[in-house]
C-alpha cells in the first residue's frame, strides 16, 4: 500500500477542523481525527475505487461528518490536496494542483 500523505494545506484544514469540532464537545475533535484516519485507511487499500472528480483527482467521503479526502495517486504515494468541508466553497482547492 502507498501511503497517504497530507499537502501542508490540507493538515491546516485538519487541525482547524479538529479544533472547532472540540470547541463544540469534548471529545468531538478527536472522533474528528480518527475519522480522517479511517478515510484514509479505506483511500490506501482501495486507491481506485472512488469516484474521479476533476481529471485525476478523486475525493472519498467521511461516514460520518460532512468532510471528504481529495487526492490523486501518485507513483509512490497518495497525496491528499484537501481536507473539504462538503458544503463549502466547492473546487477552492484547485489552486493546489
Amino acid at each position: 500500500m502507498k501511503p497517504v500523505v497530507l499537502a501542508p494545506a490540507a493538515e491546516e484544514e485538519m487541525l482547524v477542523s479538529a479544533r472547532y469540532y472540540e470547541s463544540r464537545q469534548s471529545g468531538l475533535g478527536d472522533q474528528f481525527l480518527n475519522e480522517l484516519l479511517q478515510t484514509g485507511a479505506r483511500i490506501a487499500e482501495y486507491p481506485d475505487a472512488w469516484p474521479v472528480i476533476s481529471g485525476k483527482i478523486r475525493r472519498c467521503l467521511f461516514n460520518r461528518f460532512p468532510f471528504g479526502l481529495i487526492f490523486r495517486i501518485e507513483a509512490e504515494r497518495i497525496y491528499v490536496l484537501a481536507v473539504m468541508h462538503m458544503k463549502r466553497k466547492p473546487n477552492y482547492w484547485n489552486n493546489r494542483l
